[in-house]
């Protein structure tokens, strides 16, 4: 069972707090890479718990600073972008990419003032058509950004989409990736009530008959034993710790990055491959990718829709409260994913409280970080086929 105090290390996010500090570890995605463009070169944000600005100085270089100017106070976001940096439209301190303040007009010529200011800033990367953000201690020291098979491979189309916010934790809705048996009823009987004939829904409606757990290098592995007239053994990705889920949808690969906007809401990016066999369509690094944002996925009266999958998704996991107390629930023999997944959320906390490098998922290796995919998975490609042709000759 978990204690107050570990609810609170699981989930609080602000600079200082245990959970916040190891996320830290991590890079995690800002915002599309081409929405910081030159006709609008800068997006202001937060990400657990700091107000950021991110921008794109008049030579193309990306800077993340901290959003608030350091003289008096005024955001930046109302700044004047120019070519070396960004200047505060208060008083004209101008701040580069790395955040050192350049000109502080209205000091005395030759002031070595301006030396002792500086935003906090972090280092930023682009990759598969978003732009990346660390945000730890000693950036030189900062782990390679994981080159997932999702924003590196060549052969198809890529797409990115936003999710509307989500109000509630992000420990909320991680912790679904490894629940393996929501999508039962969640979607596969919600499905049917609902009448909405969803593609994907015979396919979780199938009785579970076993579920299996375990660590690997980048978080936990999993697999659903389906039985009923459609048996199969469905290997999945692991849970990319720790907040990453990887899954097949269909034909398409896709990535969702669970970060935290505070303690209280959670932005979700969605980053989808579709890979086209014959070559027809091809998608290189570097090249600009669309991007969406999602409208909210309710009814006009505020309600959720439930239509669809992520709306389902979403219900469950805000239903549960701006930030879930787990010293109430009662868990079960198939929540050993859960179990499995706040073990290794702990322990890890420990290890960066100790000032020690986090053991999962980080990423050093260049040789390894070619390209990150995941062998011996399986696609609800040839289960559905199968229900299908099931279903069809009924």
């Amino acid at each position: 069972m978990i204690t107050p105090e570990q609810n609170q290390r699981l989930t609080r996010v602000g600079p200082g707090t245990p959970g916040g500090e190891l996320l830290r570890r991590y890079w995690q995605p800002l915002c599309p890479a081409a929405e910081i463009a030159a006709e609008q070169p800068k997006k202001r944000l937060r990400i657990m718990g700091e107000s950021l600005l991110v921008f794109r100085d008049g030579q193309g270089r990306i800077g993340c600073v901290e959003e608030f100017c350091k003289h008096r106070g005024a955001s930046l976001y109302y700044g004047y972008v120019e070519e070396c940096g960004i200047r505060c439209c208060y008083h004209g301190w101008m701040y580069d990419a790395q955040g050192r303040c350049l000109e502080q007009p209205f000091e005395p010529e030759g002031s070595r003032f301006k030396d002792e200011i500086r935003l906090k800033s972090y280092p930023v990367q682009a990759l598969g058509g978003l732009l990346f953000v660390y945000m730890g201690p000693d950036p030189a020291r900062a782990p390679l950004l994981p080159r997932w098979d999702v924003l590196v491979r060549e052969d198809g189309k890529r797409e990115i989409k936003m999710f509307p916010t989500h109000y509630c934790n992000w420990l909320q809705i991680q912790e679904n990736t490894a629940d393996s048996t929501h999508t039962y009823y969640l979607h596969g009987v919600m499905d049917r009530v609902l009448g909405l004939k969803h593609p994907f829904a015979p396919y979780y409606r199938r009785p579970i008959e076993k579920l299996e757990f375990s660590y690997c290098e980048w978080g936990i592995d999993k697999v659903i034993v389906y039985g009923g007239d459609v048996p199969e053994t469905e290997i999945r990705p692991p849970l990319i710790f720790p907040n990453i889920l990887r899954i097949p949808n269909g034909p398409m690969e896709v990535l969702h990055w669970r970060v935290p906007i505070d303690d209280q809401s959670t932005r979700i990016v969605f980053v989808a491959f579709t890979p086209v066999p014959d070559g027809s369509a091809r998608t290189r690094e570097g090249d600009p990718i669309s991007y969406v944002y999602l409208p909210a996925m309710k009814t006009p009266d505020g309600e959720y829709d439930l239509k669809t999958f992520f709306s389902q998704d979403q219900m469950a996991q805000e239903s549960q409260g701006a930030i879930y107390d787990r010293t109430h629930e009662n868990l079960g023999v198939s929540d050993r994913g859960i179990v499995l997944f706040r073990k290794m959320l702990l322990e890890q906390i420990e290890r960066v409280e100790r000032g020690e490098e986090p053991t999962v998922a980080v990423v050093r290796d260049p040789e390894r970080n070619r390209m990150i995919d995941f062998p011996g998975i399986t696609s609800p490609v040839e289960g559905l086929k199968r229900i299908a042709e099931m279903q069809g000759s009924g």
